[in-house]
């Protein structure tokens, strides 16, 4: 067997391992051992093997993503899969059979993307390792010589990991598995421009620059000494390695079709990432045609909030009257972050009328660094510590004020702040009730569809009283539903770029710029932008069959403790806790 198919076949093999796997009796134990297992083998990671003679303080090298690598994990989790599956889940406890069940779908979907080889393209529109590179000294905070030593590993190391990529992609040409060629143009720029013969001009350099004057000389001169060498010997080689495959080969060995249906088993592979991003069982074009209601149910209430401003224009004429009207910019970051900040304020108040609950950790607003703003959305969250060592941030755009209408303000902080993700993540992490493999869960689903409903949480609470606000949250919700369309569209039903821009652009009045830039990475991470919408559509499922049932008992703070008291969960089991809550 080549290597090219071994990572298929052994997760294939595993299902049929599973069946024949007899179902002894389950024990907490058996499944506590098992869960401790899979934890310590994720948490051991895939590190880059130290070369010889290289000193054991610098051994936190950059991750191993070698063909091997991945059949090693494949392998394991196959294993891991197996065992789970002989378990009897029946004899355990009702919230140890929520993280078996949970367990079951993660080693499902993982296995899945290695089985289509997703690691072949392990590049995107705003993805990927040499976009991750400037913002290396972002994950340390130097006030260590360990700090250093780590940084300096990761330096000392990065031209293996690229070499690893770069053998990766070439399989990825063999096999048809690349990046759409109309999405590599100019995608070097950001490579080229990394690159500078004197190092210490790079800003991966500057942390070089500030050693504290507390540690020891010998460890001062080590740290700038073997810094600049592996910035001159591995980093900047590594980058002209990087730059010289993309311009030579794998841009223009790319494919020149655009949906994950042109891969090699692509419709599998599309069906897979809407289960793993939605956890439902959806087809495309279930997907697609929810979109399409979505999107013609909230044109029809902007056209709504455009009448009650008083415009007599097109929907269309009002979009670009918001975009333009002076009224609704800033011209500094401050004034910008201000207003979110202002929003955030108001919302902290209002927040016992919603909530029977709030975490006990504070929150901050800042600028997201200049250095990698233009390739972020709006704004992204930050979680805090649960021993209160570290507040939560909320990251927010400043770059391109233009494109940061004043209008979208409330929307942004609540879904990024309270009562979005820093009030929902930290609430869970914070919730000792449950098992810390629950507390440092990831769903997509459940946490970008509960932003998402947060958006709307303000209507509850007295915000949204001008039209223009109003319109602001409407643009950003439909923005997420538009991602149905342009996604399953350009992945099952054989949409172009070009139609997906144009469908974008008139739907959520972005200009041309960001209409290409958010519908790029839904075709180069497909499935991803599905998550928002349909978790917020079952959040408000439950609630309306809530107040139905219930009547004149239904309370806010009750559901949404039923909601966030587990957790975030996939959406049907999220159904079930919150139909026992109303039982």
């Amino acid at each position: 067997m080549t290597n090219r198919h071994a990572v298929a076949s052994l997760v294939a093999l595993v299902a049929t391992i599973a069946l024949c796997v007899a179902q002894p009796a389950a024990t907490q134990d058996d499944f506590t051992r098992l869960l401790q297992e899979v934890s310590s083998f994720r948490g051991r990671g895939f590190t880059l093997p130290l070369p010889e003679g290289v000193p054991a303080r610098y051994a936190r090298r950059m991750e191993d993503v070698s063909e091997t690598r991945f059949q090693t994990e494949a392998t394991a989790l196959a294993v891991f899969a197996t065992r789970l599956a002989a378990l009897d889940r029946t004899t355990l406890s009702p919230a140890v059979q929520v993280d078996a069940e949970i367990l079951h779908r993660q080693l499902r979907d993982r296995l899945n993307e290695l089985r289509f080889r997703a690691f072949e393209i392990p590049i995107g529109s705003r993805e990927g390792f040499h976009f991750n590179l400037p913002a290396l000294p972002d994950r340390f905070a130097f006030t260590t010589v360990a700090h250093f030593d780590n940084y300096i590993a990761q330096l000392q190391s990065w031209q293996e990991h690229t070499r690893q990529r770069i053998a990766a992609m070439r399989r990825g040409l063999a096999s048809g598995r690349t990046m759409p060629r109309r999405l590599l143009e100019g995608y070097d720029e950001p490579v080229a421009v990394q690159i500078v013969d004197d190092v210490t001009r790079s800003g991966l350099f500057e942390p070089f620059s500030h050693i504290p004057e507390t540690f020891a000389a010998e460890d001062r001169t080590r740290i700038l000494r073997d810094g600049t060498a592996a910035l001159h010997e591995s980093v900047m080689p590594g980058l002209r390695e990087f730059l010289d495959f993309l311009r030579r080969e794998y841009r223009p060995g790319a494919r020149t079709t655009l949906g994950l249906s042109a891969l090699p088993d692509g419709e599998a592979f599309y069906q897979h990432r809407i289960r793993m991003h939605t956890t439902l069982e959806l087809s495309p074009r279930e997907v697609h045609d929810t979109g399409l209601r979505e999107v013609a149910r909230l044109r029809g209430e902007m056209e709504q909030v455009k009448t009650r401003a008083g415009f007599t224009g097109s929907l269309a004429e009002f979009m670009t009257f918001l975009q333009t009207d002076p009224r609704f910019t800033v011209r500094t970051e401050e004034d910008y972050l201000k207003a979110v900040s202002y929003a955030a304020k108001r919302m902290d108040g209002e927040l016992p009328r919603l909530f029977r609950q709030l975490p006990r950790a504070p929150y901050g607003i800042r600028a997201i660094p200049e250095r990698i703003a233009l390739r972020q959305s709006a704004g992204y969250y930050d979680a805090g510590a649960a021993d209160g060592s570290r507040a939560g941030w909320v990251n927010i755009n400043t770059s391109d004020l233009r494109a940061r209408p004043l209008y979208v303000a409330e929307a942004l902080a609540f879904h990024e702040g309270v009562p979005g993700h820093h009030l929902q993540i930290m609430r869970t992490q914070e919730n000792t009730a449950l098992s810390g493999f629950r507390r440092d869960l990831a769903v997509t689903v459940f946490t970008e569809g509960w932003g998402l409903y947060a958006e709307r949480l303000g209507k509850d609470v007295g915000f949204y009283t001008d039209p223009y606000s109003d319109f602001g949250r409407l643009t950003y919700e439909i923005w997420r539903a538009v991602r149905l369309v342009v996604d399953s569209g350009v992945h099952a039903f054989g949409w172009t770029r070009d139609q997906a821009i144009a469908y974008m652009a008139d739907n959520t009045g972005f200009q041309n710029g960001p209409a290409t830039a958010e519908t790029d990475r839904h075709i180069t991470e497909a499935g991803q932008g599905l998550a928002y919408t349909f978790g917020m559509l079952k959040i408000l499922d439950l609630r309306a069959r809530a107040e139905a049932q219930l009547g004149s008992r239904f309370d806010i703070r009750d559901f949404h403790e039923a909601i966030l008291r587990q957790g975030p969960l996939p959406l049907d089991l999220l159904e079930r806790e919150v139909l026992a809550w109303l039982k």
